[in-house]
């Protein structure tokens, strides 16, 4: 059953909230990395991927809350659920603009819904230990993810180059503030694994389950961008353009990816011994996008 949960890092608890956000997509460019849409693609998958990864999020959390015990754990489970119910929309808002500037994403996100939806879905069990089982795999499931949204947060708030090569600023807003708020709930999901759950084999496992479908999901929005951008004659898209981007800074580094996979499987790993929330609070004080579009 439930393994001993390493302490978290006290100071690093803030209280979880909503931010109603506003971004203006008319002057976004399609490559909004300038001169780089392999890139700009890289990206691009996360509004491809996140609205329906999210309203899964939000669908697992709301079966979850009635076998929370814990009233500060529950409160910071709403407020998890409430911040992911805003990500997913504010992702899906992009959609649209790339509609209009000739790449629509329907193709590729009707594959991710089937997969959210039917495959991760509910499922037609018994009451009890069948049902149980299935909540505490996809509570797992949910908490490897977020140890990737939390790295990857706290990645594009430090990555200086976006804005050095000339970035567009209301994207990197959109980007900088999710980020900024997957690094302040980064212990949530994990938190609720350990009360619900903590099985160090169950965490292991759908760590490997959640790699393995990220990298595949990601890799092939990718390639669907490249080949159906109609600004690109023959979109290809690589591994080693990966790495080579990873080098330069304007995506996150492959060895950096790599090493978050033993802090992930440590039995001592905990959430709040990573990144850094006074950076993440600071930036959601200062975002345009978060604070009524200044």
């Amino acid at each position: 059953m439930s393994n001993t949960q390493p302490a978290p890092v006290a100071s690093e608890h803030v209280e979880l909230k909503a931010r109603k956000v506003s971004f203006d997509w008319d002057e976004t460019p399609l490559h909004w990395v300038p001169g780089d849409p392999f890139t700009t693609h890289t990206i691009n998958v996360l509004h491809l991927l996140l609205p329906a990864g999210e309203r899964w999020f939000v669908h697992v959390y709301k079966q979850a809350l009635p076998y929370i015990t814990d009233d500060r754990l529950r409160a910071d489970v709403i407020g998890f659920i409430g911040q992911e119910a805003v990500h997913s929309q504010a992702h899906d808002d992009v959609l649209p603009h790339l509609r209009e500037q000739g790449l629509d994403p329907t193709p590729y996100t009707a594959q991710v819904d089937w997969f959210f939806e039917k495959l991760l879905g509910d499922r037609t069990l018994p009451p009890g230990r069948p049902r149980r089982w299935w909540l505490m795999e996809r509570v797992a499931m949910i908490a490897a993810i977020e140890h990737y949204t939390a790295f990857l947060g706290d990645w594009v708030l430090n990555a200086d180059e976006l804005d050095r090569v000339g970035a567009d600023p209301v994207m990197l807003d959109l980007l900088r503030w999710h980020g900024a708020e997957e690094v302040e709930h980064r212990s949530v999901a994990f938190e609720l694994f350990m009360h619900l759950d903590g099985g160090y084999r169950r965490r292991a496992r759908t760590w490997a389950l959640a790699f393995s479908t990220l990298l595949f999901l990601w890799q092939r929005g990718v390639r669907f961008f490249m080949e159906n951008d109609p600004t690109l004659l023959d979109g290809k898209a690589s591994f080693g353009q990966f790495v080579r981007k990873g080098r330069q800074g304007v995506l996150p580094s492959t060895p950096a990816m790599l090493r978050s996979i033993p802090r992930y499987l440590s039995r001592a790993y905990h959430p709040s011994q990573e990144g850094d929330t006074a950076q993440a609070t600071a930036y959601l004080a200062s975002s345009p996008g978060a604070n009524g579009g200044r």
